[in-house]
């Protein structure tokens, strides 16, 4: 009896150890599901602060998140210059995935293996794209020569896209060569959800802005929404289904940024103009029409923008009153509603579903990463790091 008890509490501990052993990083860990994140507490165990010492006693710019990307409720990474750290269990721990020259911009995982990423050796000035076919340990850079992308997209290990305020392009080998893919005159924003299928806004000086369309990548063009009144610096497209939004950034000034937002829950063929803040700063929201609210987000500047389970995200960050948050709408936006911020001066979003989401905040002396479970009504802290 005793022999037999012996055996059956070793066979836990070894099955407890392999359970333990599998919240550690694994770069082939498959695509998380839609599954809730593990309920647990922060996941810092002192990893960013030793990161941080390393750094400043090397004399380098303390760390900061530049980007963050989750492919679900338990899996993804957080960079920014000079490392990358990354969870697979929903953020109870992280590790360090990535140490060395890089200083993210951007990143793009298809997968939890093959990654792409904008970024700059050390603090120089000059952007390059590299790839990762490990996770995120090792990185290679593609071309010699910088890039002018701003953004990159990436629909597999072969397609992608990447884009600047004027131009697309088009990748089928990895990244390795880039094709560039007609776009109407004056884009100022374009995306492609498809090589055929794609949206571009455009300006025309006195004559205001177009939001336009493509169904056989980029050879025609049609119509889908103008305005003959004030017309946009620059803009951003965002399409997921039948969804497509698009922010309309005005001029800045006093750090403040007038913008409108526009929302089409039937593939452009009717739009809702949702948001136009207009500010002493920036002056008049961009754009016309509607009966739209008069602020965003803690009444800041635009950031990204998530589609993600049927739910629209935009986040919000405004540096004089040092408070980041998100808008949001579930109905195409039909509703929107600004949610309560968290102090911050900037940020990004990661939502991965309707309710789950990922939030890194550049705060007073802080850069932090926070989890949210109800669509970013509210924050829960997972690690934080000083600044200073």
């Amino acid at each position: 009896m005793i022999l037999t008890k012996r055996l059956r509490n070793k066979a836990l501990l070894l099955l407890s150890a392999a359970l333990l052993a599998l919240t550690g990083w694994s770069a082939e860990a498959p695509r998380a599901a839609s599954a809730q994140a593990p309920v647990c507490g922060t996941g810092d165990h002192g990893l960013l602060q030793e990161l941080q010492k390393k750094h400043l006693n090397a004399n380098e710019s303390p760390l900061v998140f530049s980007d963050i990307q989750f492919l679900g409720a338990n899996t993804g990474r957080a960079v920014g210059n000079g490392f990358m750290i990354g969870t697979s269990n929903g953020g109870c721990t992280f590790q360090t995935i990535y140490e060395g020259q890089w200083s993210f911009r951007k990143i793009d995982f298809p997968d939890n293996v093959y990654g792409w990423a904008l970024a700059s050796v050390q603090d120089g000035q000059s952007g390059y794209l590299i790839r990762t076919m490990d996770g995120g340990s090792h990185w290679k850079r593609l071309s010699n020569d910088p890039v002018s992308f701003t953004k990159i997209d990436f629909i597999d290990r072969q397609h992608g896209f990447a884009y600047d305020w004027a131009f697309a392009y088009y990748t089928s080998d990895g990244g390795e060569s880039w094709s560039k893919i007609r776009t109407p005159a004056n884009t100022r924003g374009a995306v492609f959800t498809s090589r055929s299928s794609g949206w571009a806004v455009t300006v025309a000086p006195g004559a205001g802005y177009r939001v336009m369309k493509t169904a056989d990548g980029g050879k025609r063009w049609s119509l889908k929404l103008k305005s003959a009144f004030s017309y946009p610096v620059l803009g951003d497209i965002y399409a997921k289904g039948s969804q497509v939004w698009t922010v309309l950034y005005g001029d800045t000034g006093m750090s403040q940024t007038s913008y409108s937002l526009y929302a089409s829950a039937d593939g452009g063929g009717s739009w809702r103009r949702v948001i136009a803040q207009s500010t002493a700063g920036g002056g008049p929201a961009p754009g016309s029409g509607g009966n739209p609210l008069a602020k965003g987000p803690v009444a800041g500047k635009p950031g990204n923008m998530q589609l993600a389970g049927g739910g629209a995200f935009l986040l919000g960050y405004s540096p004089a009153g040092e408070e980041v948050g998100v808008g949001r709408s579930y109905t195409g936006g039909k509703q929107w509603s600004n949610l309560p911020g968290i102090p911050g001066f900037d940020g990004v979003i990661s939502f991965t579903g309707d309710k789950e989401g990922w939030l890194a905040v550049r705060g007073p002396g802080q850069s932090s990463l926070y989890a949210t479970q109800d669509g970013g009504y509210t924050w829960k802290l997972k690690l934080s790091f000083n600044t200073k």
